[in-house]
């Protein structure tokens, strides 16, 4: 939904940055906003007038008509009713921004057919969807955003499956600042969706409903060079209806590419769920609280790309679970996990030496960009915590693993283990081994890795893992296992 409300109000902002504009509104000035918002459509959409302007006071109506746009839509593949235009307004301040707004709603519904698939019926409906920003053409975007929607609701059937999902409305501001490049901006959104559900019905699996009291959501990309990603979309949609590019082309769209290379300094997105539950006819489950995140940052030629999530509160039951094991099912659940010391500086360089033309070359400069991408084919992950607790254990595990991304074989890995209140869980493992016999191994193994510990100064229990590329593993300096 984010990236559908972001699209929705950058095609008014690159537009908006095309021309130069009068003081005055006049139809003059209305008949330029519209061929600069035309040019940013393909040639077959532009000339059927999806986009008009017009004069409206103190400022342009833009109106976005969809049904013009669907319109050379085969109908037996896809069909909708219900569409009605939309309409945004622009206005010219007198600092040289532009305030941009609108006020509209959907309720649609329709029918699409997929190759090799079965029809499914589908309908979508948004009770308001409000938007209010201020457009920078320095930047060639929006300085700032605030765009709020009231019940949202979407449905979907096939005669394999039907989902429907909904919101009682969401909020979702954007705003900005110069980067620390020139010619670069940072950009910071947030938001908050609430009441969301969703329900499956499937032939496969038992219906499933999910539920979440609140979605709240920030995300924040540094050091974009917005004007320069502007003209390479224009260059896209200009040389959209080419099968390939002519030679001339092509070196045009690689330089563009080498100049506003890299396209962004950092990026981070959080996504936290609030009261999250999970329900069907196989049990019920869910955690008070659950965090998703991704980061991208560093430099260029040493990427590091991590996802985080965490959960708390966690709780679950089902037939599925014996009542004996429900004491292992973690209560609090944490993984981190990331991909370090990526070259993107040196992926840049080969993924310039593509074929645009549609040239033989050009998978295989593709591929040689990726392999560019780990230096000397080398992969490096890092999991700084994974760690999980339940009411029989509490455990921590953190390290890193070194590999080559042509094969599984060649590895090197340094971890760490931390334990507190062991002899609990070993003598919870005990308990069932008494029903299941097959636990029996898991208590021994529990037993020796005992034996191998240290013991931290708050209590933890400690394995220092150390598995070298020749084979040979050691735990806290002692070698369990010679090199191959």
């Amino acid at each position: 939904m984010r990236v559908n409300l972001i699209a929705a109000t950058s095609t008014i902002a690159l537009a908006l940055a095309s021309a130069a504009y009068a003081a005055d509104i006049n139809q003059a000035g209305a008949k330029q906003v519209e061929e600069s918002l035309t040019k940013l459509l393909p040639k077959s959409v532009a000339k059927d007038g999806f986009v008009t302007v017009n004069p409206a006071g103190t400022r342009y109506e833009i109106i976005y008509d969809f049904v013009k746009l669907l319109k050379k839509v085969e109908p037996g593949s896809f069909a909708i009713t219900g569409l009605t235009p939309w309409s945004m307004f622009a206005t010219p301040l007198g600092t040289g921004l532009w305030r941009v707004e609108g006020n509209n709603s959907l309720n649609v519904s329709g029918n699409f057919t997929a190759p090799g698939q079965p029809k499914t019926d589908f309908t979508y409906a948004i009770d308001a969807f409000i938007f209010n920003g201020i457009f920078d053409p320095a930047i060639s975007y929006l300085r700032s955003g605030d765009v709020s929607t009231k019940a949202v609701n979407f449905s979907s059937k096939s005669e394999a499956e039907e989902v429907s999902a909904s919101f009682d409305g969401m909020t979702y501001k954007l705003t900005s600042s110069d980067g620390a490049a020139p010619g670069t901006t940072n950009f910071a959104t947030s938001g908050s969706a609430a009441g969301f559900l969703e329900t499956i019905n499937s032939r496969e699996v038992p219906p499933v409903e999910i539920r979440a009291d609140a979605i709240d959501f920030a995300a924040a990309v540094n050091g974009l060079p917005v004007n320069k990603v502007r003209d390479i979309i224009l260059f896209a949609v200009d040389h959209a209806d080419e099968k390939k590019l002519a030679a001339a082309d092509s070196d045009k769209l690689k330089g563009m590419l080498r100049d506003a290379f890299p396209l962004l300094t950092s990026f981070n997105e959080t996504i936290d769920f609030n009261n999250f539950t999970v329900s069907s006819a196989a049990g019920n489950g869910g955690a008070k609280y659950v965090s998703y995140d991704v980061t991208l940052d560093g430099p260029t030629d040493a990427t590091r790309f991590g996802v985080g999530l965490t959960a708390q509160q966690i709780s679950f039951a089902s037939a599925i679970v014996p009542a004996a094991y429900s004491a292992f099912v973690p209560r609090e659940l944490q993984l981190q996990f990331a991909i370090e010391d990526m070259d993107f500086t040196a992926f840049g360089d080969e993924f310039l030496k593509v074929d645009f033309t549609g040239g033989a070359s050009s998978e295989e400069s593709g591929k040689k960009a990726v392999e560019r991408l780990f230096k000397g084919g080398e992969l490096v992950m890092d999991f700084p915590k994974i760690s999980a607790v339940s009411g029989v254990y509490d455990a921590e595990i953190s390290g890193k693993i070194r590999g080559r991304v042509d094969t599984s074989k060649d590895y090197s890995m340094d971890a760490t283990v931390l334990a507190r209140d062991l002899d609990k869980t070993i003598a919870a493992v005990q308990e069932l081994a008494k029903t299941n016999a097959d636990l029996n191994q898991v208590s021994f193994g529990l037993m020796m890795a005992k034996g191998f510990a240290k013991t931290d100064p708050d209590g933890r229990q400690r394995w220092d893992i150390s598995v070298a590329r020749n084979g040979s593993v050691t735990i806290n300096g002692q070698v369990i296992k010679g090199a191959d």
